[in-house]
This record gives C-alpha cells, structure tokens and sequence, in this order.
C-alpha cells in the first residue's frame, strides 16, 4: 500500500520491507527497490501514485540485500543506481562475498538468484548528492550501506542501518548484520549530526513522520 508521508514523499510497503519515493525538481528519486517477488508489487504502487516505473531514472540504493535490489528490473532501463563501495561492486557481479562473514555468506547465496541490474551503477560517498538527497556513509548493516537525507524536505531515508518494531526503533541486529560494532558507530555518527528531520524512513517497520532526528538520538543514548 502506498503512503504518503509529506508532500511528494511516499511510503511503499512492500510485504514486510519498504521502499520509498521522493519526488523534488530533480525529478522522481527511488529509494531501494524491494526484492523479486515484490516486483510486480512495486510496479503498481509507482502507478497508483501517478508515476510510471519507467520514468523512474534515479534509484538511491541503501544497501546490497536482495530483498532491496530485487525489484530493479522493474526500473528504467537506462536509469543509474547509485551505491556505496563495496556493495555496487557486488551488484555489478564484478566482486562476490566471501563466506567469511554471516551477512557475507548469505548474500553470495542469495545473488545466485538475482542478476546484475540493467541500469548504470554509480559509486556514491560522503557528500555526493543524488538528486535532492545528500549521501551519508552508514556501513554496518553491510560495508556499503548508506544514508540518504534531505534537511529541506525533513527526511532521512535510513535503510536497515536501523529498523522499527512496536514502535520502538533499534539497532540493525547481530544476525542481520555484517558488523554489529560498525552499526552502532554508524547509528552515533548519523545522531551526532543532529539532523533537522522529522521523518526517518527505514528499511523494515513503520517509518516515522515526527521526531525522527530524536528517535535517532534516543537510539543512539542506549547503545
């Protein structure tokens, strides 16, 4: 079902883990893509909201998991997914996994399902921006992830750097994540910048729509 959270910003949820859509003069930015399964799920929620997935050219990636980069295909073809380092490797097949890692390993099991995207990759960090978003270096989760922000529109798209359960926000757990002391640093660093925003989108649960910067803070207070 289709959200929308503020003007121009829509929540997907998309069997158990959301994407979400950000529309500003830059145009239409989507940010992850859901798994396989929930391609066709996508497609129509893009629709219901009056865009049409082809049109959809900027694809914000928070991380590699397969239950975010699945539902690419449903994207523009000559769009460009924009990723951090080491995880847009590992979605262009130029790097595989090792199995020394427990996030690791299932990610190399998982990626003999998927193919790399037709879309342009492009290696974002710190700083860059794609589209009205402004990137932040998150890893933990996986090495690559990412956070995507925009003060101006209060958001922050947080992926699975963080997730909601109850109303409570928390860590990205031990068995879900590639270095459980790397999320909580990411989670400190993130809260320190004491960002001026009042949504904080994730990957899995409720998203926020007030307080986001604090429930962050609060977070942060009790790792």
């Amino acid at each position: 079902m289709a959200t929308e959270l503020a003007d121009g910003i829509w929540w997907f949820d998309l069997r158990g883990v959301n994407a979400y859509l950000l529309e500003d003069k830059t145009g239409a930015t989507l940010i992850d893509a859901g798994g396989p399964w929930t391609r066709r799920a996508l497609v129509r929620e893009l629709t219901a909201v009056d865009t049409d997935p082809r049109k959809v050219t900027q694809i914000a990636l928070t991380h590699y998991d397969i239950d975010h980069v699945g539902g690419l295909g449903a994207c523009r073809k000559d769009g460009t997914v924009y990723a951090g380092q080491p995880d847009a490797d590992v979605l262009s097949g130029d790097r595989r996994p090792d199995w020394t890692n427990r996030k690791t390993a299932f990610q190399r099991a998982t990626a003999l399902v998927l193919s790399s995207p037709e879309q342009s990759i492009e290696t974002v960090t710190d700083g860059d921006r794609v589209g009205g978003l402004t990137v932040y270096e998150t890893p933990g989760h996986t090495p690559g992830h990412l956070a995507f922000v925009s003060e101006e529109r209060s958001v922050a798209f947080v992926g699975d750097l963080v997730r909601e359960r109850e109303g409570r926000l928390e860590a990205s757990p031990w068995v879900l994540s590639h270095d459980t002391v790397a999320v909580e640093s990411s989670i400190r660093r993130l809260a320190e910048l004491e960002l001026d925003v009042d949504i904080l989108a994730m990957g899995h649960g409720t998203p926020f729509v007030e307080r986001g910067a604090a429930h962050l803070a609060d977070l942060a207070a009790r790792l």
